[in-house]
């Protein structure tokens, strides 16, 4: 393990630099939380090659910088540090994930943001099936995920809080797949583009969108332009469109209770 310095814009920020190439993933692992463990705020990965569960479980103020393409997992269960992706990322970034962020400026796959409690995840190119599929918020604990790209089905499947942004940048045609928003039961879906309600789950309804979502999507657009480097120059809120449940209790005819 190469450990440099490196000064940030206030104050030095130690920082150490792992070259992953032919590394086992749980050597990799083990070779951050060691870095994190003896005080370097800052891991640069280098030639990473779809090692999985990079960051899961930490829960360090620390900055992971992957130079290459993660595995599976890659934050699962974080609740604290950024990770930032210089490439493309597999399937269930951020699982389960408490706190902190994950920027991929590349694509990503399925189940991104599965189960997660809070955070930000961005990804900046297109992503796979069922993204934010169980994504719940509690009391200050609100996450979000944007993508700047396509989605495909299922996006947000089961939302029970939290916030979701499409932008479908570079996309003439629907920025998302089939059963958007099926068994949605809590949380806000934006999405910017064409939408037909042949897409749309039976337990969500589109509506217009105010100027409380305006400052909403201000605030989340200008930090996914920031870090994933996008240009956003042309999106308008008023492009998008707002989808909420109709019921807390989708399937309530369904219990026996």
């Amino acid at each position: 393990m190469e450990i440099i310095e490196a000064v940030g814009m206030k104050d030095e920020i130690k920082t150490a630099r792992i070259d992953a190439l032919g590394m086992h993933y749980r050597e990799l692992n083990e070779k951050v939380r060691k870095a994190i463990r003896d005080g370097y705020r800052r891991i640069m990965l280098d030639h990473v090659n779809g090692q999985r569960y990079i960051g899961d479980g930490l829960s360090e103020d620390a900055e992971i910088v992957i130079n290459g393409v993660p595995g599976n997992d890659l934050g699962a269960f974080m609740d604290g540090p950024s990770i930032y992706v210089n490439d493309n990322a597999q399937d269930a970034v951020g699982n389960t994930m408490n706190s902190g962020k994950i920027v991929v400026r590349g694509h990503a796959g399925d189940v991104i943001g599965y189960g997660m409690r809070g955070g930000k995840i961005f990804i900046a190119g297109d992503v796979g099936y069922r993204v934010g599929i169980h994504m719940k918020s509690y009391g200050e604990q609100v996450p979000a995920i944007v993508i700047g790209g396509h989605a495909g089905d299922f996006f947000g499947e089961y939302l029970a809080g939290g916030i979701m942004v499409l932008l479908g940048l570079g996309r003439s045609a629907s920025p998302v797949g089939d059963y958007l928003g099926t068994g949605m039961h809590g949380g806000t879906i934006y999405v910017r583009g064409k939408l037909d309600d042949s897409q749309i789950g039976r337990e969500v309804r589109i509506y217009p969108i105010d100027e409380e979502d305006e400052k909403i999507l201000g605030r989340l657009l200008e930090e996914f332009e920031e870090e994933t480097e996008t240009n956003l120059s042309n999106v308008d809120a008023l492009e998008f469109f707002k989808l909420k449940p109709f019921s807390h209790r989708p399937y309530g005819d369904l219990y026996v209770y």
